[in-house]
């Protein structure tokens, strides 16, 4: 018997990618209210909703604002038991074996078919960590991505929300506006950043989460 009464959301940049899953997987769990995010932006606001209780989050890697794996670290930071199973158009053994090495609950390659979209959301739901047939996790290293994986981890909500606005090239006044804050706090939260993430300034900051990007791949 499958989960019922489900909040889940679908967090993904592609508007027809969502709305096949979305309509896919509403046949298997039924009463489910399903939530949409089209950026990691997006996603950030829905989870600040307290009036919700989300049980489980469909992340792409690669959604506008979304550095590779940075999104998937940040989720299983500050919203631990949130599962999140990732969705991507990458897989190859690396990938899949970091999205688990961060904390992913699952992994579904975009090439799966959506019977098998349902088993994998089905078996995260009831606990347990979903991988594509014939696949063998390969052991991580720590390298420079994995050490930078660890100081973003370090970063509050809001320091991750500013970092991610330092990689659109946002200046602090603009900034300080979107989040309804002074400057001196942006400039606060700036120097923080640098601390953590072990830079000097802006461009090295947005350098640094960088690495954790991929090769971008089409759906």
């Amino acid at each position: 018997m499958k989960p019922e009464n489900l909040n889940i959301i679908i967090a993904d940049d592609h508007p027809l990618f969502r709305n096949a899953l979305r309509q896919a997987l509403s046949s298997e769990f039924t009463n489910t209210q399903w939530f949409e995010a089209d950026s990691a932006e997006a996603l950030q606001s829905l989870l600040e909703n307290d009036d919700v209780e989300y049980d489980a989050v469909l992340l792409d890697l690669q959604m506008p604002g979304s550095h590779g794996y940075s999104t998937l670290i940040h989720l299983r930071t500050h919203f631990q038991d949130l599962p999140v199973v990732v969705i991507s158009a990458h897989e190859d053994n690396l990938t899949i074996s970091r999205a688990i090495h961060y904390g992913s609950s699952g992994f579904i390659p975009k090439s799966s078919s959506m019977e098998t979209l349902a088993e994998a959301l089905e078996a995260v739901l009831f606990g347990d960590v979903w991988l594509p047939q014939g696949v063998e996790l390969q052991e991580i290293n720590e390298d420079e991505t994995d050490q930078m994986a660890a100081k973003l981890a370090d970063l509050t909500p809001q320091q991750y929300k500013v970092l991610q606005m330092f990689a659109e090239g946002l200046l602090n006044k603009q900034i300080a506006y979107d989040l309804g804050v002074s400057e001196a706090t942006i400039k606060a939260h700036a120097t923080a950043i640098f601390r953590k993430l072990g830079v000097r300034n802006r461009t090295q900051a947005v350098i640094a989460l960088q690495q954790l990007e991929m090769e971008k791949v089409d759906i």
